[in-house]
């Protein structure tokens, strides 16, 4: 009875072992249990990694692309679209150098450049002049660019202090000192009817001359740089029409800010109150988002057109002249004229 229930057991082990696994040779014991248990558990772990593996290739792909999306959202809607090699127009360049010598007063600068097609006027584009309220489009850049970060809201009120307060320009120098008002409201204050004391409250929001001068430089503008709060009368603030056009390049191809803040900011521009310089020169159904400067011996002009044909070119111009001498603001009135002609019969790059 006891070599029969043996012979049973042993039967039993061998058929439970894998085939090729060899038949003990002695009689029953411990050991091919726990290797029967090992062997078992080994199977268990290749087919739970298997089936982790299958789920982990499935969900991660999905669990990427909704980080794609957020960050999408989040971050400036940056064209990835070349801009077509720029092309100077040459006569037309060579003509606004004679109505430029013609008036030995006056001293210009200018650069036009159409995203579509590449025509570009530059005539004396990277010469330095005093920047006037044409300075307010940089430290505009910078205000929108410090909310996209969260360093600022555009509901947060800003305090005017009385050492802020500005004569020249603006309403907000006529209020009662310390008085409180929104962010927004104060840039908008600084671009529509270019109200120093708004751009001086906002100079000290974003941290002072210093710091808005290192990130004009991070975005390529090496000759942008603020010395002095608004009314820089003595003319100490500085650019250049190439500067201030590249700015509103990048601003037109969806750099610095988001696509949120970039049309609140060229919203803002287009409400701009003066309208007797680049204005003044585009053509019917035209729309231009823009911010002058004049401090009597400086005028100037930058901003970006939006043409019917759908095109759009940027467009700066700077004139020193004798004090308030109206040719200065005639000179580009004249230039911008000429300028959106010619992009008007210039067809876009394929």
């Amino acid at each position: 009875m006891v070599a029969r229930y043996r012979s049973m057991v042993q039967q039993s082990n061998l058929s439970s072992l894998p085939r090729y696994a060899a038949a003990p040779s002695s009689p029953p014991h411990p050991r091919p249990n726990l290797l029967l248990i090992s062997v078992r558990f080994g199977v268990s772990v290749v087919a739970l990694a298997t089936i982790v593996g299958t789920l982990l290739s499935i969900l991660q792909p999905r669990e990427l692309s909704l980080d794609t999306v957020a960050a999408q959202a989040i971050a400036p809607d940056v064209t990835n679209a070349d801009l077509p090699p720029e092309r100077p127009l040459r006569d037309l360049q060579q003509k606004i150098q004679q109505l430029v010598t013609r008036q030995p007063k006056l001293s210009a600068g200018l650069y036009f450049f159409n995203l579509d097609s590449g025509a570009a006027l530059n005539v004396g584009g990277d010469d330095v002049f005093p920047a006037a309220s044409t300075i307010k489009i940089p430290i505009l850049v910078a205000f929108f660019k410090a909310v996209d970060e969260d360093r600022i809201s555009l509901s947060e009120r800003l305090t005017m202090r009385p050492d802020l307060i500005a004569p020249e320009a603006g309403t907000l120098q006529y209020q009662k000192p310390n008085s409180q008002y929104p962010a927004l409201e104060v840039a908008n204050l600084m671009i529509t009817i270019s109200d120093n004391t708004a751009t001086n409250m906002l100079i000290d929001r974003l941290g002072g001359a210093a710091v808005l001068n290192q990130q004009f430089q991070e975005w390529g503008l090496k000759d942008t740089v603020i010395n002095n709060l608004l009314p820089d009368m003595e003319g100490t603030n500085t650019t250049s029409p190439r500067d201030l056009a590249t700015l509103m390049l990048k601003i037109g191809q969806g750099e610095l800010v988001s696509p949120r803040s970039r049309d609140r900011l060229l919203d803002i521009m287009r409400r701009t109150v003066t309208n007797t310089l680049l204005p003044a020169g585009i053509g019917q159904g035209a729309t231009i988002a823009h911010k002058t400067g004049d401090i009597g011996t400086v005028v100037g002009d930058a901003g970006m057109v939006d043409m019917p044909n759908g095109q759009r070119y940027v467009a700066a111009m700077m004139v020193k002249r004798p004090y308030n001498d109206p040719q200065g603001s005639e000179l580009i009135r004249q230039v911008s004229r000429l300028a959106y002609q010619a992009f008007e019969k210039t067809p876009p790059q394929p």
